[in-house]
């Protein structure tokens, strides 16, 4: 698998020697990663992050433990669950044997993978690299949806009047009667959504709406 580029590794364990194995182990591989000691240190370093008004850019994972003193990992997927944060930054649980099982019916509420300690260094980078590559896909999403919606706040009232009746399938003489304008004005309407929603078809431009 291609690495992913411009991404980084978030590490949240409050065993510092598994902290530095793990960064030690990314460095090796050419993966920038962060470390937190403390879920409530990442959420800090969350919310600071959204107090000034950021967001999460770059393709990025988490490593979670399991268990640790204080906020759990569990509660701290719960957290980001909620606030539909693990679409762009993938979770990969690390778990002791025992915690397999609620590692498991975490991956099944949406955790991208889990790790049984010790780990296999391979294994854990594939998954690693899986879990970027999925964060980089949905900040692709994201960006294109982000851009969609900036070429739709472009059309002026008329031209999304015209641009729903294109997609509905009308001719522009239809569309000229419904609208009380000219058939030569629809064109105009017409091809300047055309350019503005960057489409060459109505049926490209139906496909490109019903994306959102």
């Amino acid at each position: 698998m291609e690495p992913v580029s411009n991404a980084t590794v978030y590490i949240v364990d409050d065993d510092a020697g598994v902290r530095e194995a793990l960064a030690w182990l990314l460095r090796s591989r050419r993966l920038p990663s962060e470390s937190f000691d403390s879920a409530e240190a990442f959420e800090a370093m969350l919310a600071e992050r959204a107090a000034h008004g950021g967001r999460q850019r770059q393709p990025c994972c988490l490593l979670l433990d399991v268990r640790m003193t204080g906020m759990s990992g569990l509660a701290l997927f719960d957290k980001l669950e909620e606030r539909g944060d693990i679409a762009a930054m993938p979770v990969i649980f690390l778990t002791g044997h025992a915690d397999v099982p609620t590692a498991v019916s975490m991956v099944k509420r949406g955790a991208f993978d889990f790790c049984e300690k010790p780990f296999s260094d391979n294994l854990l980078v594939d998954r690693i690299q899986g879990a970027l590559a999925l964060s980089a896909a949905h900040m692709e999403e994201r960006r294109a949806q982000h851009e969609l919606q900036d070429r739709l706040a472009d059309l002026t009232d008329r031209e999304r009047d015209v641009m729903r009746l294109v997609v509905e399938g009308l001719p522009n003489k239809l569309i000229a009667d419904q609208l009380d304008i000219s058939v030569r004005t629809v064109e105009v309407h017409r091809s300047r959504v055309f350019d503005k929603m960057q489409v060459k078809s109505a049926v490209e431009l139906a496909n490109l709406l019903r994306s959102l």
